[in-house]
């Protein structure tokens, strides 16, 4: 599996957008500064896509998240390909017996599926929107998380890359 972590928020980001010819589109734009947080996990060969929201990005939200994993996949060894995050690397880091933490060599994002996954539920659920609370995003995003997590061969289509498909055949 690859492990990453997003945030999502109130802030908007502007996208490409469709106009009449001769119109300008016209988008809302939204400045405050709220966010919640996403840890995702992609398995490409079997199209797993696995999440937690939550309010903090931290060592003690990690663990959480790894523990969700493991309860998921009781009979299963997990290599969890992950960024070099802090809260990857701390010593008070619960691991659970199931899961072996790999890292990623530093500043390489690229390598790294799930950041796709991330590009892909902004691109589907938030472009171009503004919300007025953080509730609403935070409905929106279960509401696209759930949605990609039910559909394994998109997650594996957008996922599973000949260098993966390679090295684990």
């Amino acid at each position: 599996m690859f492990q990453d972590e997003a945030r999502f928020g109130r802030m908007s980001r502007p996208r490409r957008c469709w106009a009449p010819p001769g119109t300008r589109p016209v988008m809302q734009n939204g400045y405050e500064r709220e966010f919640t947080y996403v840890y995702g996990a992609v398995s490409p060969m079997e199209g797993d896509f696995d999440h937690m929201i939550c309010e903090k990005m931290n060592t003690e939200e990690m663990g959480r998240f790894l523990t969700q994993i493991s309860d998921k996949y009781p009979q299963d060894f997990i290599m969890m390909v992950l960024d070099g995050a802090s809260s990857h690397k701390a010593k008070a880091l619960a691991v659970p017996e199931n899961i072996h933490l790999i890292p990623l060599p530093a500043y390489s994002p690229q390598l790294n599926p799930q950041e796709n996954v991330w590009d892909e539920i902004r691109e589907k659920n938030f472009p171009n929107r503004v919300y007025s609370t953080m509730e609403a995003v935070i409905s929106q995003l279960a509401t696209g998380l759930e949605n990609f997590a039910a559909a394994p061969s998109k997650v594996t289509s957008l996922t599973a890359w000949n260098w993966i498909r390679k090295a684990l055949s």
